[in-house]
């Protein structure tokens, strides 16, 4: 079996799927940061409501590409 497919879907798990909350990648924190200190807070469940449904699609769209070439 080539291993492919498993690097592909350990890439894409890991950079997408961070982007469902404020913590779940290095990035969104410090977006959090600098819009709080300059008067703009981002609450963790405000960036969740909006952020976790677009990272489920974008991890739906991931796994049909994966289904796709690898299978």
């Amino acid at each position: 079996m080539s291993i492919a497919a498993l690097w592909w879907a350990l890439s894409l798990g890991a950079c997408l799927g961070g982007n469902g909350t404020i913590v779940g990648a290095s990035a969104n924190v410090i977006v959090s940061g600098i819009s709080a200190r300059e008067g703009y807070p981002i609450t963790f469940l405000g960036y969740m409501k909006i952020a976790f449904p677009l990272m489920l699609v974008s991890i739906v769209i991931s796994t049909i590409y994966l289904l796709v070439f690898f299978l």
